[in-house]
């Protein structure tokens, strides 16, 4: 008997029949079947649809468009939320010591420069200053004193040297006119004794009377005490001599003495100069009794109340100057590569939710661990690399915070334009 034809089960392309579930082993023969109607019913449904693979294109086209503009977009752009406002913060204190009798100002306050602040008691200062007067006044009169001895000492011991040389020469000639003298005594007192010895010879003969014989020992002792005289005389002369010799070089010391008085001179005008300065340092201490604000800004830290004695250097206020004030952002080293000083910014600030316009004004000079209490030590061999972090400082653009609503130490979240 002939054996029945085994016909296979059809499958419509219209209409997707479902096979009969297979509970044997998957015969690979069958695997080629299925691929063909699964394309087949994909074709069936491109064939029903026939815009949708215009569809599916347009989407594609957009995925691909977004995603380049995205990359686009992110590759110019370096944000950071490790990032702050930072400005200066100026720390008033006092420069001497002193009691506070008036604090004009009070934390939150706006001042500005030249504003005073604090008044400490003046009164021991002015004293000092009245003193410091009074010794200028004194170190003055003496300079103008020690001046006017110097033209004084010079005229006068030049005078004196001039008649000390007078002296010691006219000890000399008076020196010679004794020798004259004590030679012309000398030849009166040989004349006399020869005179002497003659009338010996003829009292002795009786030629002559005793009465010239007399005159001839008178004569004799006259010319022996002018010769004394005379001798005397050169020693009195030699000793004047000496004495104009030793006045004369005294008078030669002129110089060395017009040196002391100009160096007297001297001492007194310098004398004057540290009067001036300790007057100027007292008319300071004076001024510093008074203290002002340095700059325009908010007062904050208020640590002064009246009564109280402050010590030199003891902080009072710090002022915040609201007009000088940046962003400070830590980027990661990676995010430096197209980092330049001039680049564009913007500046997201967490408290307003408002963004700022700003500019890169520069980047820090090292990593903030390096300017950390502890820097890290990499050669201790327990190395373990870590992105770093440099600061950038970004200065907000002017005419940004009219109102001075930035403060430092708020949060934001700059963004740089590299390019």
């Amino acid at each position: 008997m002939p054996e029945p034809v085994k016909i296979s089960p059809q499958y419509d392309e219209e209409e997707d029949v479902k096979q009969p579930e297979r509970t044997g082993p998957e015969r690979t023969e069958d695997r080629p079947s299925e691929e063909r109607h699964g394309a087949k019913r994909k074709l069936g449904y491109f064939r029903a649809h026939p815009h949708a693979k215009w569809v599916i294109l347009a989407v594609v086209v957009v995925l691909i468009v977004a995603g380049i503009f995205v990359w686009q977009y992110y590759s110019v752009r370096e944000s950071t939320d490790d990032a702050q406002i930072d400005g200066h913060i100026d720390p008033i204190s006092s420069r001497v010591t002193g009691t506070v009798i008036n604090v004009l100002h009070d934390d939150n306050e706006v001042v500005q420069a030249g504003d005073l602040l604090v008044e400490l008691d003046p009164k021991d200062y002015q004293v000092a200053v009245d003193r410091a007067r009074a010794d200028l006044a004194n170190a003055e009169a003496n300079a103008v004193a020690a001046k006017v001895g110097v033209p004084l000492t010079k005229a006068t011991s030049s005078s004196q040297l001039t008649a000390a040389d007078a002296a010691v020469k006219a000890a000399q000639r008076d020196i010679e006119s004794a020798q004259a003298r004590q030679n012309e005594a000398q030849a009166n007192y040989a004349k006399a004794s020869d005179d002497l010895k003659r009338m010996d010879l003829l009292i002795a003969k009786d030629e002559v009377s005793r009465q010239q014989y007399d005159a001839a020992v008178a004569a004799n002792k006259a010319a022996k005490a002018n010769v004394d005289e005379a001798t005397a005389g050169i020693a009195a002369a030699e000793s004047k001599a000496a004495q104009a010799q030793a006045q004369a070089e005294a008078a030669r010391t002129v110089p060395e003495q017009l040196k002391v008085t100009q160096a007297r001179a001297g001492a007194a005008s310098a004398e004057v100069q540290r009067a001036i300065s300790a007057l100027a340092q007292a008319e300071l201490n004076l001024k510093y009794t008074k203290i002002y604000a340095p700059v325009t800004g908010v007062l904050s830290k208020r640590s002064v109340e009246p009564g109280q004695v402050l010590q030199a250097g003891q902080p009072l206020f710090s002022i915040v100057n609201l007009d000088d004030i940046w962003a400070t952002a830590n980027f990661k080293e990676t995010q430096l590569k197209n980092m330049k000083v001039g680049q564009k910014a913007k500046i997201k600030v967490d408290a307003y939710g408002k963004d700022f316009d700003g500019t890169v004004e520069s980047i820090g000079a090292a990593t903030g661990a390096r300017f950390s209490l502890l820097p890290p030590e990499n050669a201790t061999g327990n190395y373990v690399k870590v992105v770093q972090r440099i600061p950038v400082r970004i200065r907000f653009a002017k005419g940004e915070d009219p109102n001075h609503q930035l403060r430092p130490g708020m949060s934001v979240e700059p963004t740089v334009y590299t390019k």
